[in-house]
């Protein structure tokens, strides 16, 4: 029997059945569709949320360190174009020193304290004090401020070494190095330890030539009579010399309170270099010395003395901050002995600077002379 024809059957009961039974169909199938979208519709969704939300876990950190990885590599390209740049350069040489090393400050030198670094002279020299004067005349060939009264560091070892010289002692004799040598003014370090053993002769040419702050000291402390009278024997003998701006309290240099004047130093360097021991100590250019079993390797602190443009017949070389780079010399420079003189030098090397400027000027200014004497006067006809 077709469906149209039951729902068209005469009888009633007939059709009741059918019906009741079409909607329990109806009713049966509605349910299930609804079960269905309960379980697709609904919780679908709540399952590709959680998907979601677990992606964004797994996916957004890596975003998150990606961008981070991305801006770090920006950063650092950044960072290293900066430090290419000369600007990015300047800033960071004006950055202040961090902590650990503002531990030890440079210290203004007294002649900067002074002022005197302003004056300004014809050369441009970098010392605040010079003087070149001509050792046979007497005649100054150039002065800068030569009055002024400074510390002189290791300048101070000329009149240790010319006090020594004079004394007539045994340069052969041992002398060891005690713990009342060591530097306690400025902590300074030195290669002389205690309990060394070197020849008087041996720490006067280590003394001169390199500056050897514990050898100086030992020279003074042996000296007869001891330290006192050594240092007492020390401002005598410039008092003797006609040196008045010059004071001493000990025979290293290391005190900011031994002091003299350009003028004052022209006169010891000149006396200084009558001392033949003295000429060839603080020029030699090195010295071996044994101590114990090793052998120590010492060198003039003065680079000009191996140097064919110079004739130097004596020179000392000196450094604390507070007397700034100072250098003492006698050279002969166009035919002429003279006796240089710089103190209070800006700079490592600004002393040698001052040197080679004077010279050259001296040279030069030896060469214009000589060919005006050359040439000619030209008489009215």
């Amino acid at each position: 029997m077709k469906p149209v024809s039951i729902f068209l059957s005469p009888q009633p009961w007939l059709r009741f059945a059918v019906l009741a039974l079409t909607v329990g169909l109806i009713t049966v199938i509605s349910g299930q569709l609804n079960l269905a979208y309960a379980q697709n519709g609904k919780q679908a969704p709540a399952k590709v949320q959680k998907n979601k939300k677990n992606a964004e876990k797994s996916v957004g950190p890596r975003k998150n360190q990606n961008a981070k990885n991305g801006s770090a590599r920006k950063n650092q390209t950044a960072k290293s174009s900066d430090r290419k740049s000369p600007t990015a350069q300047a800033a960071r040489n004006a950055r202040p020193l961090n902590a650990s090393q503002n531990a030890r400050p440079i210290r203004a030198s007294f002649g900067q304290m002074a002022g005197l670094h302003a004056t300004s002279d014809a050369l441009g020299l970098h010392s605040s004090v010079a003087l070149v004067v001509d050792q046979e005349t007497q005649e100054v060939l150039y002065s800068k401020n030569d009055h002024a009264v400074l510390p002189i560091a290791s300048l101070t070892k000329l009149m240790t070494g010319l006090i020594i010289a004079e004394a007539n002692l045994p340069m052969d004799e041992r002398i060891r190095i005690t713990q009342a040598d060591v530097d306690t003014e400025k902590g300074s370090s030195s290669r002389l330890a205690v309990g060394t053993e070197l020849s008087r002769g041996d720490l006067m040419h280590l003394s001169l030539m390199s500056s050897e702050n514990r050898a100086a000291h030992a020279l003074g402390r042996t000296f007869p009579g001891g330290m006192d009278l050594f240092v007492s024997k020390m401002n005598q003998r410039a008092r003797s010399l006609g040196m008045t701006d010059t004071r001493y309290v000990e025979p290293t240099g290391l005190s900011s309170q031994n002091q003299s004047s350009a003028n004052d130093l022209a006169v010891l360097a000149a006396k200084a270099y009558k001392e033949p021991m003295l000429r060839e100590l603080s020029t030699s250019h090195g010295r071996e010395v044994s101590v114990g079993s090793r052998t120590l390797q010492y060198n003039n602190t003065n680079g000009l003395v191996k140097s064919p443009q110079w004739d130097i017949g004596l020179q000392k070389t000196g450094y604390i901050s507070e007397a700034g780079r100072c250098l003492v010399m006698q050279a002969q420079v166009a035919g002429r002995n003279l006796i240089m003189v710089f103190l209070d030098s800006a700079g490592k090397f600004s002393r040698i600077g001052d040197a080679e400027r004077v010279r050259k000027w001296l040279e030069k200014k030896s060469s214009m002379d000589n060919r005006s004497l050359d040439t000619p006067s030209q008489m009215p006809g």
